[in-house]
């Protein structure tokens, strides 16, 4: 059975289940980035989402030296963002064909399938951005494009530029999960639907809260996951945890690929992007993509999250 998904109306297609490398070069070293990435292929993934600003360039050059070592470039789909980096900040075109020159080098590579901006530049016209990837598409650089964070509204002017012939967005990457469903909004999906546009959702565990950090008492830890997942630590969401369990223990799987199964079989989702920090959480998560939840499974975790 293929169970890839098409990313908007792009040629890219993908296991819909993206690895983030946020961490790699930071919190994961490369021994254990490789060991993720070597897994994550045998285990079918493809897409690999990372971005110029992470660990200062060392998650692209960590992903560009397995590539090369592995002599697999074909058979993974790279995604990676620009416009945060400290060398080359912001949506110009300048900065945007600077960041991409330098994202290539290190991942060692002729070409990025899928570039996202990775926010909104309010100092610089759309149109100036969304031209400095056409050139970059029509050289061979790029393949196709997305956004990270934009408004319906500057969806519906991208769309407004493409109709002249300016590169479309393909994807949009937001935050979304059973303890975060305000962001992805009526509008957004109007946008997306009206578009063809897939969506990423990322932080799709909500920092670890779904999952590994449930049962977290106090503020008293210092790490940034950790702080970050104490924040859903609420009466609501505990709900949650408990309707996420019944449905975990009728499938036999961890609640956490219950959630990712649920982020899979929302609207217009094209592929939802996963951090971890050990095989064994990567290995779970990636029978996501295999687990259908019944329509009553589904309305089941929904009402819990509406409350």
């Amino acid at each position: 059975m293929n169970i890839s998904r098409r990313i908007g109306a792009s040629s890219l297609e993908a296991l819909p289940i993206a690895l983030g490398t946020g961490n790699f070069g930071w919190r994961i070293p490369g021994g254990r980035a490789i060991e993720q990435l070597d897994t994550f292929v045998e285990l079918g993934g493809s897409l690999l989402d990372t971005a110029d600003s992470y660990s200062s360039g060392r998650s692209e050059q960590i992903i560009g030296t397995w590539m090369r070592n592995r002599g697999n470039r074909d058979d993974v789909v790279v995604a990676t963002k620009v416009g945060k980096s400290d060398d080359f900040p912001g949506l110009s075109r300048r900065s945007i064909r600077s960041a991409v020159d330098a994202s290539l080098e290190r991942l060692q590579t002729e070409h990025i399938d899928l570039l996202y901006f990775h926010a909104e530049d309010p100092r610089v016209n759309l149109e100036e951005s969304l031209a400095a990837v056409a050139a970059l598409i029509d050289e061979g650089k790029v393949r196709a494009l997305g956004a990270s964070n934009f408004s319906p509204d500057l969806l519906i002017q991208a769309r407004v530029l493409a109709s002249s012939g300016l590169p479309r967005f393909e994807a949009l990457a937001l935050e979304q999960s059973l303890v975060r469903r305000d962001v992805v909004d009526a509008s957004v999906q109007m946008a997306l639907s009206g578009q063809g546009i897939s969506l990423m959702p990322y932080f799709v565990l909500a920092h670890g809260y779904i999952g590994k950090y449930r049962d977290l008492k106090s503020a008293k830890y210092a790490e940034t996951h950790l702080r970050r997942a104490l924040k859903y630590q609420k009466r609501s969401n505990h709900q949650i945890l408990r309707d996420l369990d019944a449905v975990a223990m009728e499938h036999g799987v961890d609640i956490s690929t219950v959630a990712l199964a649920w982020s899979l079989a929302q609207p217009n989702v094209g592929a939802s992007t996963i951090g971890v920090d050990n095989l064994r959480e990567l290995e779970a998560l990636m029978y996501a993509a295999t687990i259908h939840l019944t329509s009553e499974q589904l309305r089941k975790l929904e009402r819990a999250s509406a409350r």
